[in-house]
């Protein structure tokens, strides 16, 4: 779940983050778990036909069957499990009535609570027959999270993410969202730092091993802006235009960060 921020706060605060000891990082690695776990049923599910609340259903059997919780219900007034996100609609969609088509673009954006620590990951996914236009944007929204993954190491800075994410998908014509962020993660679902998916190499805070982060480019075919429906969750392309938005919670180590939300 993205993290507000203005697009022109490049300030990350010191205060607040955690470095996570070796307990707490294994409660994370169980929620992570959990995470993958339910996003790799959603994934065999979704259909054209089904209705989004369809999805959150789903969702909410498969976290609690695991013994976890979830971490979206309730969030500051969010009514639903999971938030599901079609087209134009780039993150915090709510389930409700609306019916998957055949060719639509659906964001699947889960959390989940292990003994008081959370995980949290995202996955876009074309429904049925898709258009060349809806692949390319999934495939560049996928690669731009695993270039985001690959500069999160310690001693490295959050503009080195930023940059190693927004390089990569404006070269490809693209445009990544600034308005909402990765976030640290832990005992709370948004911790500090905050993470954007743009920025100067070698700025911002610096990162240790011990910290966990989620990282989550949202990629938009058209431009960045972005604008909230009527319900204050949905979160849609100000311009129309199709948006993907890929997700995974890490540990950042001495070496390669390790990814806790693989699915």
């Amino acid at each position: 779940m993205g993290d507000k921020t203005l697009f022109t706060d490049m300030v990350t605060r010191e205060r607040g983050i955690t470095l996570k000891s070796s307990r707490e990082i294994e409660s994370m690695r169980q929620a992570g778990k959990v995470v993958a776990q339910t996003i790799g049923t959603l994934l065999e599910a979704i259909r054209p036909g089904m209705k989004t609340s369809d999805l959150d259903d789903i969702a909410f059997n498969h976290i609690k069957k695991l013994g976890a919780i979830p971490s979206f219900k309730g969030y500051l007034g969010f009514p639903c499990t999971i938030c599901v996100s079609v087209n134009d609609e780039i993150v915090h969609g709510i389930p409700g009535d609306k019916v998957i088509r055949d060719g639509d673009l659906v964001s699947l954006d889960v959390g989940a609570v292990v003994e008081g620590f959370h995980g949290d990951a995202a996955r876009t996914v074309g429904v049925g027959n898709v258009s060349l236009e809806v692949t390319n944007l999934i495939d560049v929204t996928r690669e731009a999270l695993e270039r985001g993954i690959a500069a999160a190491t310690h001693g490295s800075r959050l503009g080195d993410i930023g940059w190693a994410v927004q390089s990569f998908v404006e070269g490809k014509g693209y445009s990544v969202v600034r308005e909402y962020v990765g976030h640290g993660i832990g005992r709370a679902l948004h911790e500090e730092p905050q993470i954007p998916n743009f920025g100067t190499p070698g700025s911002g805070t610096m990162l240790k091993k011990g910290m966990v982060i989620a990282i989550e480019p949202m990629v938009n075919i058209g431009g960045w802006q972005t604008r909230a429906l009527e319900d204050n969750w949905t979160v849609v392309t100000e311009d129309g235009s199709l948006s993907a938005h890929f997700e995974n919670t890490l540990l950042i180590t001495e070496g390669d960060a390790e990814v806790l939300t693989r699915v």
